[in-house]
């Protein structure tokens, strides 16, 4: 069949992207379902900051290759051995498809899939191969996903049933930014009520993070950013207290603000800087989750001897430690509560033509979530 989809063509080029044009909006062939591979329509697909890596180069991945792994859409047609899903279904991509039988996936980390991510360094589907076809030559998948088109096919296990009634634009920030960022709070710091959080970066997945802090009963909820707008964004979303990065030295704010050091401090910015930070701003004892992505040659530099004397703790957190099919549905249920009031979290709705121009308003700060809807119009 054809499709409309948006491909990264060179990674690098310079900004603005809308004269750049690194992605191209075009006509390309998808093949049909494979075994245990499902053929879905997009509905709504999430620009997240791990997108701008790939199209700025800081996150190497091959080329061509069709962007998007945040997103939503419909089972329209399943391939053999597919049992979970048919046709109809709603469902919520996951960028990591779980296969179920290594040591991380048997392990509950499925997150470290060892399959899925190998395949994901590729641009291949967990089986092998890919779908997407340019003028007769492969296109690669990004992350299992490719959601910046209007059809894609994927894994079986890059996908998650969720009920009909769910808004597609909210369900798709689920996928990376909520399931990233409220997970890192919940899954890898685990925080209990009452102990202080300090979240560093406020994109969506820190604004998520800010959220998930808030649900889970901390405080106070301290965010950093160096944008007054988003730091206005997070105290609309619960934070107690904001500290601007660039008029005062976050570290010692944070310390302030939380009698010593935070219990706990999420670095969601993916700057090795910002990292070395969020690790100084915590206490005695306290423990730092990283969740950004920096540039694969930045080195991080903290003192040695705090790990030990200090029993301080640093923590990574890929895809916030998520088991999807168990976590998915819970903070569903924390939204239809309105205790993750995710929708707050879109600024921009827009269609597949204006990929660049979105990519440039993300680079720029403009931006928390932007939803590409590819279907429009």
């Amino acid at each position: 069949m054809k499709t409309r989809a948006a491909i990264l063509v060179e990674m690098g080029r310079p900004r603005p992207y809308t004269e750049s044009h690194p992605v191209v909006v075009d006509e390309v062939d998808l093949d049909g379902p494979g075994y245990g591979e499902v053929l879905v329509e997009l509905k709504a697909a999430g620009i997240c900051h791990s997108d701008l890596s790939v199209v700025d180069g800081s996150r190497p991945r091959p080329t061509p290759m069709v962007l998007g792994h945040e997103a939503a859409g419909i089972v329209r047609e399943t391939g053999p051995g597919v049992t979970s899903l048919q046709p109809g279904d709603h469902v919520v991509f996951t960028f990591v498809p779980m296969c179920g039988r290594c040591m991380y996936c048997t392990g509950g980390r499925p997150a470290l899939c060892e399959l899925g991510n190998a395949a994901n360094a590729r641009g291949e589907l967990l089986r092998g191969g890919r779908r997407f076809h340019r003028h007769g030559q492969p296109v690669h998948h990004h992350l299992g996903v490719s959601a910046f088109s209007q059809f894609t096919v994927a894994a079986e296990e890059s996908l998650i049933k969720i009920d009909p009634d769910v808004p597609f634009e909210v369900a798709a920030v689920f996928g990376c930014a909520v399931m990233t960022g409220v997970g890192a709070v919940v899954n890898t710091a685990r925080v209990e009520p009452g102990s202080s959080v300090a979240v560093f970066g406020l994109g969506g997945v820190g604004l998520a993070a800010v959220m998930g802090a808030v649900a889970a009963g901390a405080y106070p909820v301290v965010a950093v950013d160096v944008l007054p707008e988003k730091l206005e964004h997070a105290r609309a979303l619960g934070a107690t207290h904001v500290v601007n990065a660039r008029e005062a030295d976050a570290v010692e704010a944070v310390r302030d603000l939380t009698g010593g050091g935070a219990d706990y401090a999420i670095e969601a910015a993916g700057n090795a800087d910002v990292l070395a930070q969020a690790y100084r701003a915590t206490r005695r004892g306290g423990t730092t989750i990283t969740v950004g992505l920096p540039h694969p040659e930045a080195a991080l530099s903290i003192p040695a001897v705090t790990v030990t004397a200090e029993e301080r703790v640093l923590r990574g957190s890929y895809m916030g430690s998520a088991v999807p099919r168990r976590d998915l549905p819970r903070f569903l249920r924390l939204f239809r509560a309105g205790r993750l009031p995710v929708d707050r979290l879109i600024t921009h709705r827009i269609g597949l033509d204006e990929i660049n121009q979105g990519f440039d308003r993300l680079a720029a700060g403009e931006a928390v979530r932007q939803v590409v809807l590819p279907n429009a119009g």
